[in-house]
């Protein structure tokens, strides 16, 4: 059965996108099969692994709202092993349109549900907010990685999410674990990027990766061509940050890379 991770924080620009679509990209590189779902209503992670999403005519949003197949919209992507679940702007009305829904938290669980055996691992790119959306993909995870970027303001808000998880780990999964607190936006060159990484590790120890994600260029640039950073800069180093990633995620998971 596959494991269930959900990236997320309600902050903004701290990397959820990135980790989401790199980290799925490079558990498949390690042969792991992977799928992604984009669970945020911009879909750049849809765009990010090569599909406009002004062509989708079917994402997750008609997958919660509508009852459609999940299994009829899966998309290839250009990485062996790993597919999409893509998203689109029409999932900005999805939470109106569940408010009066039956188990409305728990639609992506129920959505999900068949794929659970057909997966190594499937990750789902959070929205930057903690509405219901969210709140779905949290239940329907079996953990959460929580990007921090190394920047100023670094901690700010991660209370609120802190908060947000155990109340979801009371009320609607209790199975639901922090997979770890992954550092983003890495400078060595900048005193505070170091600050913050003290700063993390001193709070929050074992809980925190290992692996720390740098600034990097060609992470930025790679989803404009719509391609992972490992298909785009293979040897740079956001490539191998990720690799490491998938790898601690793995090892974490007592799982053997598939290609060692």
């Amino acid at each position: 059965m596959g494991k269930i991770i959900a990236i997320a924080n309600q902050k903004g620009g701290v990397g959820k996108t990135t980790t989401a679509m790199n980290l799925a990209a490079s558990l498949a590189v390690l042969e792991f099969k992977t799928l992604v779902i984009d669970a945020d209503p911009q879909a750049n992670t849809t765009s990010g692994l090569g599909h406009d999403p002004k062509e989708i005519d079917t994402s997750i949003y008609e997958c919660m709202v509508d009852g459609t197949d999940v299994k009829e919209i899966i998309r290839k992507t250009s990485i062996d092993h790993l597919e999409l679940v893509p998203s689109h702007i029409d999932l900005v009305g999805a939470e109106v349109e569940m408010i009066n829904m039956d188990n409305r938290e728990e639609k992506m669980k129920e959505v999900i549900a068949p794929l659970k055996d057909l997966y190594d691992f499937i990750i789902i790119d959070c929205s930057p907010s903690l509405g219901l959306i969210t709140i779905n993909a949290l239940t329907a995870a079996n953990s959460v990685i929580i990007p921090v970027q190394c920047e100023y303001f670094a901690l700010e808000g991660l209370g609120k999410l802190l908060n947000t998880i155990k109340i979801i780990q009371t009320r609607l999964n209790p199975d639901l674990e922090i997979e770890g607190i992954l550092l983003t936006m890495y400078d060595v060159r900048l005193r505070l990027s170091n600050q913050v990484v003290e700063e993390v590790r001193l709070h929050f120890k074992s809980m925190v990766f290992n692996t720390i994600i740098p600034r990097n260029v060609r992470l930025s640039e790679s989803p404009s061509f719509g391609l992972p950073v490992i298909a785009f800069d293979a040897e740079g180093k956001g490539s191998i940050a990720y690799l490491n990633l998938a790898g601690e995620i793995a090892q974490k998971n007592g799982l053997q890379q598939m290609n060692n």
